[in-house]
């Protein structure tokens, strides 16, 4: 069984005319979907941490879980009975739940081959990328993977130009950037954190050092929307959603589709 516990740093930096960064803890934990887990977390049962099928995989709120994952592999023909399905996210703190960006992971030889960012915005919306090279070889931490941007994520950023991600993830440590791109605009986003065993310490921990675990987050996003509210930059009012739940990224040099 594996469960792991990322105490993690995420920041955001803005690019452009108006700056505007942050940077703040946030836990994460990495899971195999296997029975055993310390007892303050549960897998499709409410308790003081928990992870919900229903949360990922597929549409938002509608989720199917690591077979979602699975059937998404087997479409693309990935060898996926010889990998590890990894699920890396914010779990829900008591009955609520809100996480900016999960990622699923498809390892094998203890490396990663493909890589799915489950983003959701504060619209409600939620939107996937689907990141490997076409011959599933090892995603290096230097790899660069690119996806057109599809959803509305902040009003404060268009719906439009690219992400680039880089993905690392080793035995001892997780370190994911992604930098989204619009001409001159953009912002850098970066998730970073040691792998440790997750147990019954450490999230009773984090729940008392960082309260309200995803509540938390959610107020600290939208504190960072008032700040560039009063620095007056541009604000977009909701966009419609993306016509497909799912697109494709392209090694560095290639277009998104």
């Amino acid at each position: 069984m594996m469960l792991e516990h990322i105490q993690a740093k995420t920041s955001h930096a803005r690019r452009g005319k108006l700056k505007n960064a942050f940077r703040y803890s946030v836990d994460y934990v990495l899971t195999d979907f296997s029975n055993e887990t310390p007892w303050v977390l549960s897998h499709n049962r409410f308790n003081l941490w928990s992870l919900r099928d229903r949360q990922h995989g597929g549409a938002r709120g509608e989720g199917r879980g690591v077979e979602w994952f699975k059937k998404l592999l087997h479409e693309r023909r990935f060898p996926f009975k010889r990998a590890r399905l990894l699920l890396l996210t914010q779990p829900s703190f008591l009955c609520f739940h809100f996480n900016p960006v999960s990622f699923w992971i498809a390892e094998f030889d203890g490396t990663p081959r493909a890589f799915v960012a489950e983003v959701n915005s504060t619209f409600g919306q939620r939107h996937c990328y689907f990141c490997a090279h076409e011959d599933f070889r090892a995603i290096e931490r230097g790899d660069t993977l690119v996806a057109q941007k599809l959803m509305h994520v902040s009003p404060f950023q268009q719906v439009a130009g690219c992400y680039r991600f880089n993905f690392g993830i080793s035995e001892k440590r997780i370190d994911i950037r992604i930098i989204y791109e619009n001409g001159d605009q953009g912002v850098l986003a970066t998730l970073s954190g040691d792998r440790r065993v997750a147990s019954n310490r450490s999230l009773l921990w984090a729940a008392v050092r960082r309260p309200l675990g995803a509540v938390r987050v959610l107020a600290l996003i939208h504190w960072q929307a008032a700040i560039l509210y009063l620095k007056r930059a541009p604000f977009l009012k909701k966009q419609p959603a993306p016509p497909t739940l799912m697109s494709e990224s392209q090694p560095l040099g290639g277009a998104g589709k």
